[in-house]
């Protein structure tokens, strides 16, 4: 049975909203369509807003078209994206002043520093000439608040200062700094050098299984976490919490890593109860802040596109054409390494690679800092990756190789080319320029689906990424796995696939030879959306609304089977309640309330027991899945007596468990509410570090909810920080393939980030809900829903 409350409601998702019909198109309330003048719009483009919010923008050409697009998400989000604008081109400092200058100085590290006009020189002209209207569209509102500033996002007023303007040459630039799995790496070499490295599989279980291997010349001796330099957040400081990860420790940033995860399931005709494909998707995000997701309908010659696009990337990234539906999780590619440099005594400018001393490339740069004089900084690569650390003392510098700085990473241009595309052909083409790990799902309306997974995969010809390596040339990197190499399926036998960010390389994939990774998050979401599908032999619209909303837990039900059959005294309240519990993460349940207070207590007992106190200061959690399989069969890592060194930290946990539910829940676990405690609430990101944004923005919260970082309706939250909902699915979609009009969604808490809009917090109520809203699609649709009319005329 599919647990949750908004089940119940799917029947809702199902239906147009009543809403007030308009009497004649483009008329709402006396109003008719209001024209603005732009500078970048070629022709007139008209903007539809239907009575959800959802712009539908109608164009004569892709330039103006995505110019509309453009312009849209900087009317709704301009200091969202001005913000990761500034923050990825290194830029901060001079709105902020000195305390961002080493973040800026890590940003411009990682700018791309190759021939910018020969990268968009490559790229499609209708990829590039959408991109140029995207660039417009934004400059265009930017123009436009200049000779308005009344109508300035409140931000900018109450900080002092200005939005940058955009340049298509930054869409090139913009690589983006990420520290990858470096400090997998360097765990790796400090466990090996302790003689600890079995250890490791507590934290990070190697999947598919693999023996560790050192490549030949590396001193996992001489490998400390000062190797990451620059990767490390705590070397690169900014002064606002949401804009850099310095203030969480490195447990919660690595458990971050494989929360932010998504759902994604795709039903062929046979298998589906309309006789149509039907593709589900629900990215998970971070939550707490505005929505990673903005929506928009694009409609031209050549392109007819619909669903939620990342603001600030041209594009939709879910959703669906008016030829197929489109749907993307996280593969996991290891896509970055670190290489030890030796440098030349006396001479620490040139580096020891393929037998000869090189020098590095050098880069002089200026940051411009308010109330201060400006800062230079030199910037060095080897071979064209960025030099994180440098130890002239030691003879010593690292190397930090990521595809997403080789030529042709052009990730900010894929997505505007996988909505191009016509057909799983083409699309196989625009995957070329997709540099992100991504599971792509397919269903066209000719009945197809299909399963990609895309990415730039590099080739190691001589290790596996699993630890550095030496720079010495040995172990660079030979290219990159084509897309017709890596693991994908058409109109597979069983008329179904999902993916969950699980290990989901096939079992005849020839991993030894194509390493692609070794790192994956658990399986338990992917495993309860197995569960559903294989046990529904007609899968409707309807099902895939609940199943998106399910709490069912696995790792519930593996904590049932160890409960004691004769608990201690301490423990047996604990034992009566969860036997007596459906493992549903329920907001109303108080069995899941302290089911949510034992698993901490177990996860930390069992810490103590099983992780050796030589390695602990390297590893700081354990892995749930590779946890609950030793509780299910206990091994020597628990001790000479392992079964009862197994009962007894259960017994623990649950006496722990309950005396923390009565302190959070109070003495009558009657009164327990999980959703009391789980809550979901959304602030500007700067309300904690400023007052007047504080006032300016109210806090939207209230909200309960059920479900976790384990079950399909993924609401994770980090104990440490409390159980607010830290990620999950703000945007949800589910297409009805070919019948367009009966495809649903949610977007978590309103198209705009702008507390005077009526679309701020919109959605809140109906997304806590479960009230799948839906997607109008064909012009009639549209015209009859229609709730506003714009027209972007050129200036």
């Amino acid at each position: 049975m599919i647990q949750r409350r908004a089940f119940l409601l799917a029947s809702v998702a199902l239906v147009a909203l009543p809403g007030t019909l308009l009497a004649k198109p483009g008329v709402k309330d006396g109003k008719r369509a209001r024209t603005v003048r732009l500078f970048g719009a070629r022709a007139p483009v008209e903007v539809i807003e239907d009575e959800l919010g959802v712009p539908h923008v109608r164009a004569a050409s892709l330039h103006d078209a995505f110019f509309g697009q453009g312009y849209l998400v900087a009317r709704d989000r301009l200091f969202q994206i001005d913000m990761e604008h500034r923050r990825d081109m290194g830029r901060m400092a001079e709105a902020f002043g000195p305390r961002f200058v080493a973040a800026d100085r890590a940003a411009r590290l990682f700018l791309y520093r190759g021939d910018i006009d020969a990268e968009l020189a490559a790229l499609s002209p209708d990829v590039l000439e959408c991109a140029r209207g995207y660039v417009a569209g934004v400059n265009a509102r930017i123009d436009e608040l200049a000779a308005n500033p009344a109508e300035l996002p409140l931000e900018y007023g109450i900080l002092g200062i200005s939005p940058l303007r955009w340049d298509i040459g930054d869409l090139v630039r913009n690589r983006g700094i990420s520290m990858g799995d470096a400090d997998d790496e360097v765990r790796r070499a400090q466990l090996h050098a302790r003689g600890l490295l079995d250890a490791d599989q507590l934290m990070a279980p190697l999947r598919p299984a693999w023996s560790f291997t050192v490549p030949e010349g590396l001193d996992t001796a001489a490998v400390s976490n000062a190797d990451l330099g620059l990767l490390d957040p705590a070397n690169r400081p900014g002064g606002f919490e949401p804009l850099q990860e310095a203030r969480f420790d490195p447990e919660t940033r690595w458990g971050d890593r494989f929360a932010l995860g998504s759902n994604a399931w795709t039903i062929a005709p046979s298998r589906s109860a309309t006789g149509r494909p039907i593709l589900a998707n629900d990215p998970h995000l971070g939550i707490g802040r505005a929505s990673p997701r903005h929506m928009c309908h694009l409609s031209a010659p050549g392109l007819d596109v619909i669903g939620a696009g990342a603001p600030g990337l041209p594009g939709i990234m879910q959703g669906h054409t008016d030829r197929f539906a489109f749907g993307r999780t996280n593969f996991h590619i290891d896509q970055t390494d670190l290489f030890i440099l030796r440098t030349k005594e006396g001479d620490p400018g040139r580096y020891w690679h393929k037998g000869a001393w090189r020098e590095f490339e050098t880069f002089e740069d200026e940051i411009a800092v308010k109330g201060a004089p400006s800062e230079r900084v030199t910037l060095r690569y080897a071979a064209g990756r960025p030099i994180v650390s440098e130890d002239a003392a030691r003879g010593r510098a690292v190397a930090f190789a990521t595809v997403s700085m080789l030529p042709g990473a052009n990730m900010r241009f894929a997505i505007i080319a996988i909505n191009l595309s016509k057909d799983w052909a083409s699309l196989r083409q625009a995957f070329k320029l997709h540099v992100s790990p991504t599971n792509l799902h397919y269903a066209d309306i000719d009945g197809n689906t299909g399963w990609q997974t895309i990415g730039f995969t590099p080739r190691r010809p001589k290790h596996d990424g699993l630890f550095p390596a030496p720079g010495d040339g040995d172990f660079d990197w030979t290219g990159i796995l084509p897309v017709e190499d890596m693991p994908h399926v058409y109109n597979p036998r069983e008329g179904w696939f999902a993916s969950a960010n699980q290990m989901n390389l096939p079992a005849d994939y020839p991993y030894r030879e194509r390493v692609i990774s070794f790192g994956w998050s658990d399986p338990f979401r992917y495993d309860r959306i197995v569960e559903v599908l294989r046990g529904q032999p007609k899968h409707a619209i309807a099902d895939s609304v609940a199943l998106q909303h399910d709490v069912q837990s696995l790792p519930a039900r593996a904590l049932l089977k160890l409960l004691p059959a004769n608990p201690s005294a301490d423990a047996a309240p604990a034992v009566a309640l969860l036997r007596r519990w459906d493992c549903g993460i329920e907001a109303d349940s108080a069995a899941a309330l302290l089911y949510e207070m034992v698993m901490p207590a177990l996860s930390t007992a069992f810490y103590d027991r099983a992780v050796p106190a030589a390695a602990r200061e390297l590893i700081p959690s354990v892995n749930l899945a590779e946890m609950l399989g030793i509780l299910a069969s206990p091994d020597k890592r628990l001790g000479d007596n392992p079964a009862n060194a197994r009962d007894a930290l259960i017994d623990g946990a649950l006496a722990v468990g309950w005396k923390k539910a009565v302190e959070v829940g109070g003495a009558d676990p009657a009164g327990w509410r999980w959703g009391d405690l789980h809550r979901v609430s959304i602030e500007h990101p700067l309300t904690a570090s400023n007052r007047a944004i504080a006032a300016a923005f109210p806090k939207i919260e209230g909200g309960r909810s059920g479900g976790d970082g384990t079950t399909p309706m993924a609401r994770g939250f980090n104990p440490r920080r409390g159980f607010d909902v830290t990620h999950g699915a703000s945007y949800l979609f589910v297409a009805d393939v070919g019948a367009w009009d009966n495809s649903r969604f949610l977007l978590l808490p309103g198209q705009s980030a702008d507390p005077r809009s009526p679309r701020y917090r919109d959605f809140y109520p109906k997304w806590l809900a479960g009230e799948m809203q839906p997607l109008w699609f064909s012009k009639a649709a549209i015209d009859r829903h229609a709730s506003t009319r714009l027209v972007l005329a050129p200036a």
